[in-house]
């Protein structure tokens, strides 16, 4: 994860409002359907939970194989910019 990205993640856990709004945009939506639609969200949720454990490693591989394409990449920039504002 750049570190653009990870300052994103940091202001998240500490912004449950930001977090919201995130997940109710277009874009926040978009980068659920791409984390969940291999399989249904099962990595996903056991991401979370180990994130939440205090472990963000899962949490950090899955963003990383959304960015992989250019289409997350493109996606995770534009969330970026927009918590950025």
């Amino acid at each position: 994860m750049d570190e653009a990205t990870t300052r994103l993640v940091e202001q998240l856990k500490s912004n449950p409002a930001m977090l919201q709004q995130l997940m109710q945009s277009r874009d926040g939506q978009a980068l659920m359907q791409m984390l969940t639609r291999n399989d249904q969200g099962a990595a996903l949720q056991k991401a979370a939970q180990s994130a939440v454990r205090g472990n963000p490693s899962q949490m950090v591989q899955l963003v990383n194989q959304v960015m992989q394409s250019p289409g997350g990449a493109a996606l995770v920039e534009r969330i970026n910019k927009a918590m950025q504002k």
